[in-house]
């Protein structure tokens, strides 16, 4: 029998709670723990629960459920230890600099690392160039939501004066989006101040933002979303190839499932970092190759 892949959870927030759901679903992987800032029990949880990634045995690779902005220096550390990586990295603007900066580091250990591997960026990045390859000229819109975006959200709360927040993301046509953004204010902070922050942050200064200050924002909270993939394009000379794309999903179980699904194909690939849109599909599948090559071909 194969011998499973040792798997820690990284980060134990609502992406990390999927994350163990699509572990103990998956045939072949095993979990080796839980890293997280405080050691404390999970009710319902029997894996070990630890503060440092060296007290766990024999990990394969570490999926990474925190906060964007801190992946890249997991992934380093982690890779730097023979762990390989898999994040869900969703700054766009950032991806290829930080792809290109763990990559030394993911060769020189021999080891690899998946960024960006949620489901946008991630598996609506290889539906975009899979409708690249079959419309080479042409325009793609990607129209996100109506939905909470976990990214934007986490991105609001670290800022100062912020009690808790949710972004949702409104679409509004051709490939753009109004941020809707609610936050409950500490006590002792200015909306206005921390309302000037939010639109000067990298996650918004692009968008049509609004932000409203709320007393609840549990009252609010709905983990649905959901995106349309259009394009309208040229295969060959042929004109008005028209190919859509449209899913309504749960955001942190999908998010979740990908990164488990990738964190298989990084224990598959030669050393270096990745992107989903440079893996073979199949190496995301659990089973025997032929096999599912008889199946999906």
């Amino acid at each position: 029998m194969t011998r499973k892949i040792n798997a820690a959870i990284v980060g134990f927030g609502n992406i990390g709670r999927y994350v163990l759901n699509a572990l103990e679903a998956a045939p072949d992987f095993s979990i080796a723990g839980i890293v997280r800032r405080e050691k404390r029990e999970i009710p319902g949880v029997n894996y070990p629960i630890v503060t440092d990634i060296d007290q766990l045995e024999a990990v394969d690779v570490a999926i990474l459920c925190v906060p964007s902005r801190q992946t890249q220096a997991y992934a380093a550390e982690y890779l730097k230890k023979g762990i390989h990586t898999v994040d869900s990295f969703d700054i766009h603007s950032d991806i290829a600099a930080v792809r290109n900066e763990l990559d030394k580091i993911a060769k020189a250990h021999n080891r690899s690392a998946i960024i960006s591997a949620g489901w946008d960026p991630g598996s609506d990045s290889v539906i975009r160039a899979l409708l690249l390859a079959a419309a080479p000229k042409g325009v793609t819109y990607t129209n996100f939501g109506p939905g909470m975006s976990m990214g934007h959200s986490t991105a609001v709360k670290a800022i100062p004066g912020v009690k808790d927040a949710l972004s949702v993301t409104i679409p509004i046509g051709t490939g753009q989006h109004r941020r809707m953004v609610y936050i409950e204010v500490e006590e002792g902070h200015d909306f206005n101040h921390v309302k000037s922050t939010i639109l000067n942050d990298d996650y918004f200064k692009h968008d049509d933002t609004v932000i409203t200050q709320v007393d609840d924002i549990d009252q609010l909270k709905d983990a649905g979303h959901g995106v349309k993939i259009t394009r309208k394009g040229v295969s060959g000379t042929t004109d008005n190839q028209i190919f859509e794309f449209d899913m309504r999903i749960n955001n942190p179980a999908l998010t979740a499932q990908i990164l488990v699904s990738s964190a298989r194909a990084a224990t598959r690939q030669q050393p270096g970092a990745y992107t989903m849109i440079e893996i073979p599909m199949i190496d995301l599948l659990p089973g025997d190759r032929d096999e599912l090559i008889a199946a999906l071909v």
